[in-house]
């Protein structure tokens, strides 16, 4: 595992040189809140992470139910049992293994890896604008349905989920990287995640952190670039 600190993000990159999942602690003043549960095998790095840091980890939120990013979930709960659960209200059906899509969806199925076996059930279903500590829970579905992104309103650091990559080169989800092509192939609905593209930038981030891939600071230009990509192909 390898450790990045930015602003008040630390990045937790799990085989940052083969293939690269990450998920995050954020700082708050008396504890910390981490984005995503990486691998099952993570757990004990994540633990170990927190303790190096010096606060305990209080919140545990989840960006999608796919199953690189809530793999250590049920041992993380069971070894932090105070830390309060949360994943948008959509993804919460995905998180128990229900793939079925809802009437007001589009009829498209739901790729990538939908967990079959997690225990954990969440405290918090979250929606749009709901407040964890600093963070801002911004709606932005299109890899799954109910992905969200998460913005420190500190300092404008944007933790996306699968909403971008930055392994490959710099990508909205479901725009196909050669060298890195996995988070496209999971995307349940590239024109969804366009829009939520889209709407990410208009907040302006000082940086954006990504699940699969470095993290870039003042990433604007960038995303606009990747943008662009989407809406030619």
């Amino acid at each position: 595992m390898k450790i990045t600190k930015m602003h008040s993000v630390y990045q937790l990159a799990f085989m940052p040189q083969l293939f690269p999942v990450n998920c995050y602690l954020v700082e708050e003043d008396t504890s910390l809140t981490l984005i995503d549960a990486a691998m099952p095998y993570s757990a004990k790095s994540i633990i170990q992470a927190a303790k190096t840091i010096g606060k305990p980890i209080t919140n545990i939120i989840i960006t999608h139910a796919h199953a690189d990013h809530v793999g250590a979930l049920d041992m993380l709960k069971a070894n932090l049992p105070e830390a309060q659960v949360s994943i948008s209200s959509r993804d919460s059906h995905l998180l128990r293994g229900d793939a079925t899509i809802q009437p007001d969806e589009k009829n498209t199925p739901i790729r990538g890896g939908v967990p079959k076996n997690i225990k954990t059930r969440p405290d918090i279903l979250l929606h749009e604008g709901d407040r964890i500590g600093s963070l801002e829970v911004i709606h932005s579905p299109g890899h799954t349905p109910g992905s969200i992104s998460l913005l420190d309103m500190r300092n404008q650091s944007l933790i996306v989920g699968d909403a971008f990559q930055t392994r490959g080169g710099m990508a909205v989800s479901g725009t196909v990287k050669p060298f890195f092509p996995f988070p496209a192939m999971a995307t349940w609905d590239k024109e969804t995640a366009l829009i939520s593209a889209e709407k990410l930038i208009g907040f302006e981030p000082s940086l954006l952190a990504a699940g699969h891939g470095k993290m870039i600071n003042h990433p604007i230009e960038l995303m606009k670039k990747a943008i662009n990509q989407a809406e030619m192909k």
